[in-house]
């Protein structure tokens, strides 16, 4: 495993737990995290009409600024009571990243911007 590859796994699993224990300190159901924790995958869907589709909605639900982003917006609206939600999300994106996921090219679902997933 080359460096940078290794360094983006252990990017992967310090969001991850990182994720989770802000999660544990809102005190939100873990049923709840189970539950959701693969949804983002939904957005695979895209992939059913082509793959530019699919890789752009993939990459939409698969990248950090989106939750930040949104956490942004509902911060400064005094929205935060739906954090737990965004957690859940990270944590699904960092889990990804730690198996060795990444963002999607519009070529093949197999390639990604970290490694050709096997």
């Amino acid at each position: 495993m080359t460096k940078p590859k290794l360094l983006l796994h252990a990017e992967g699993a310090a969001v991850l737990l990182t994720s989770c224990i802000l999660y544990h300190q809102l005190q939100a159901s873990w049923l709840w995290f189970a539950v959701l924790f693969l949804t983002p995958d939904f957005s695979m869907i895209g992939y059913l009409v082509n793959k530019k589709l699919g890789a752009a909605i993939y990459n939409v639900f698969h990248t950090y600024s989106v939750p930040l982003m949104i956490y942004v917006v509902l911060w400064f609206t005094g929205q935060t009571s739906y954090t737990w939600l965004l957690l859940i999300w990270v944590a699904h994106i960092a889990f990804d990243r730690l198996l060795g996921y990444g963002l999607k090219y519009d070529v093949a679902f197999k390639e990604t911007h970290l490694n050709r997933v096997s």
